[in-house]
């Protein structure tokens, strides 16, 4: 497989052997477990990391800082890597999620957090992960290979090692012990991956990734009971059958676990052969579907125009196809830099 990354969580797959417009094989959800959800108005929100919340909120960034106080956003998704959440083993730090959220609650909006362990375009040193994790082996050389533009390489916290899930998990725990009920919501980041297996000395397999994507998926909705848990799934390693993506979307549906993805790329193939056919199937039978909308998407060109999308097409085709209520924009869309309507 070979993938292209964007910006932090963004992946548009460019080599996938699909057949356009297959059915949805296997993704039927219908299930006596799970009531039907009724999907009301998209609630637009904001996307950045950490840090760009941080200068926004503290003036030194004062055109996003003004883009968050907007009175059509409802929030913000922020992007926390492990590291900012956890310095030596067991000791974790909250203090930069308690200023962002009491900035956002003091203005009645909402924080959704997404824990980030994976990271493009980084040396294996420069893995934003708690400094122990690497000294114990815990980090995977991953690498991005595609025909249009230069290989990249970067790194993840390698989740199928049973210590560093737990670990991971343990910080998990720890974060919804302060923030259960406070966020909006809680999730982890896209399930496409490309483990450089040359470099790797993790023992990495496509199997045990995606057993500990599904671990970690049941671990964060057994400690957020108040918050709502999602997992971003987009396209999973290994699974051209898509029997495994049928197994995290089943799973969703019965223990009613949110789903979104990190790209909202309307009609584009390999995505609509993958999470897009399931999200579309599943979508009234989960509790949350949010979707992302990233630099990369905003300039991607509509396959049935020919030009880059709009904000309607957009928030119609995640609505109304996908099924989603939250959005998280980029800050470079366009509609964000004209005032509020």
């Amino acid at each position: 497989m070979m993938t292209q990354r964007g910006a932090v969580g963004s992946v548009v797959l460019t080599a996938v052997a699909l057949t356009a417009g297959a059915g949805v094989t296997g993704a039927t959800p219908a299930s006596a477990k799970a009531a039907a959800v009724s999907h009301g108005k998209v609630t637009d929100n904001l996307y950045m990391s950490l840090g760009d919340f941080e200068d926004a909120t503290s003036g030194e960034n004062p055109k996003v800082k003004a883009m968050i106080d907007r009175s059509d956003i409802g929030g913000v998704q922020v992007v926390v890597p492990w590291k900012a959440l956890e310095g030596k083993k067991g000791e974790y730090k909250w203090s930069r999620l308690d200023a962002a959220l009491k900035y956002l609650q003091d203005r009645h909006k909402k924080l959704f957090v997404q824990v980030q362990d994976r990271f493009f375009d980084v040396a294996m040193k420069d893995a934003n992960v708690p400094q122990y994790v690497k000294d114990e082996g815990g980090v995977a050389p991953t690498v991005d290979e595609n025909p249009d533009n230069p290989t990249t390489h970067g790194a993840m916290a390698a989740q199928w090692n049973k210590d560093v899930r737990a670990d991971f998990q343990a910080m998990l725990k720890a974060m919804a012990e302060k923030f259960d009920g406070k966020l909006a919501g809680v999730n982890l980041p896209e399930t496409a991956v490309d483990v450089d297996t040359k470099k790797d000395q993790t023992k990495y397999t496509s199997k045990s990734y995606i057993d500990a994507e599904i671990d970690n998926m049941r671990y964060g909705k057994k400690v957020f009971t108040k918050t709502q848990f999602i997992q971003y799934i987009n396209f999973l390693p290994d699974d051209d059958d898509h029997k495994r993506m049928k197994e995290m979307f089943d799973l969703a549906r019965d223990k009613k676990i949110g789903i979104g993805g990190p790209d909202t790329l309307p009609d584009r193939e390999y995505q609509m052969e993958n999470s897009y056919k399931f999200l579309h199937a599943y979508k009234d039978a989960l509790p949350l579907v949010a979707m992302a909308v990233q630099e990369p998407d905003i300039n991607a060109k509509d396959p049935k125009t020919g030009k880059p999308y709009t904000r309607e097409r957009f928030t119609d085709f995640a609505h109304d196809y996908l099924g989603a209520r939250h959005m998280f924009w980029t800050t470079e869309a366009d509609w964000l830099q004209k005032p509020a309507a």
